[in-house]
């Protein structure tokens, strides 16, 4: 049996842009890019053709006179690879495939450009450059007739922009997952033992971290059949009264699951700045440090904490 090649990222970000061929023709039908758009880039071809080397020289040189980004190209060889890259990237331009694979590659290109770290200001000027370029090129090919120049500069507009909203909209959905993925790493879930969960959080707490740990503290008393949570927010410096009625209403979802939660290592500064604030702390059940809280929860479990009488020291009699 056939083996289904794995997902790439570029894919997986085009499915979860939800970029479908429906989604695509509506972006289109928006920037009102149709089949005489197409037409007329398709002319353009074998002007791209004449002055794509020009034009990608003329950048290049542009960008080498900027610090900041004559950095990414620190090498005869990288500065030799990218610019064929753009070569082959703005020949697309004019080439007549506007679908998936297109798009596909737009965003593989917004990928490249956001792990590298160019920032999107470097990325728009480039557009600038580019199409002030092609424009003086254009109406230079097209001089008995700029009527016609100027209708396909309409087009190619119509197209960079669809490339630039592309580009930022990946750089904007792969900076919101590193988050999510950050988010889900910095509040984890431990399982201390059957059926007691630990819930330590650090940093700061906002509404949107907030419903990201009740939506990982629910999900963990799911799976783990679990009845008490002990959640520490020792490392935590301050919390809002939104924040802490969000939490209340954890308690409460928790509670609808037949599970307990135990609040640990809340400091004096932040119980004196919820009183100010009037949230109701009746509503929580609270300890002052994660031991307390620990023993609190295997009280609830139904186990008591003993603890061992010390081992006796054995002596050893001289000999004579």
């Amino acid at each position: 049996m056939a083996t289904q090649p794995l997902p790439t990222t570029d894919s997986l970000l085009l499915a979860d842009m939800n970029l479908s061929d429906a989604e695509i023709e509506r972006r289109k039908a928006f920037l009102e890019f149709g089949k005489h758009d197409v037409a007329a880039l398709q002319g353009l071809n074998d002007i791209a053709q004449r002055y794509a080397d020009s034009v990608i020289e003329d950048l290049y040189e542009h960008f080498l006179s900027f610090d900041e980004t004559r950095a990414f190209f620190k090498d005869a060889a990288t500065l030799s690879r990218v610019k064929r890259m753009q070569k082959d990237y703005f020949l697309q331009l004019t080439q007549g495939s506007y679908g998936t694979a297109y798009f596909s590659n737009r965003i593989k290109v917004g990928l490249v450009h956001q792990r590298i770290n160019l920032d999107v200001k470097w990325y728009l000027g480039a557009y600038n450059f580019y199409l002030r370029a092609v424009t003086s090129r254009l109406f230079e090919s097209s001089s008995k007739d700029p009527s016609k120049a100027v209708a396909a500069l309409f087009s190619l507009m119509k197209l960079v922009f669809l490339d630039i909203s592309l580009a930022i909209q990946t750089y904007v959905r792969t900076i919101q997952r590193q988050q999510e993925e950050i988010r889900e790493l910095s509040t984890p879930v431990l399982l201390v033992r059957p059926r007691l969960l630990m819930l330590p959080i650090i940093g700061v707490i906002d509404s949107q971290r907030a419903l990201q740990l009740t939506e990982n503290l629910l999900r963990a008393i799911r799976d783990n059949r679990a009845k008490v949570a002990v959640m520490d927010v020792t490392g935590v410096a301050a919390i809002d009264s939104r924040v802490a009625n969000h939490l209340i209403q954890t308690v409460a979802a928790v509670r609808l699951m037949g599970a307990e939660v135990i609040v640990t290592g809340l400091s004096p500064d932040v119980t004196n700045a919820l009183v100010a604030l009037g949230v109701d702390l009746g509503k929580l059940t609270t300890a002052g440090d994660l031991q307390s809280g620990l023993e609190e929860a295997e009280r609830v479990l139904g186990f008591e904490v003993v603890q061992r009488r010390p081992a006796p020291v054995r002596t050893t009699a001289a000999t004579p």
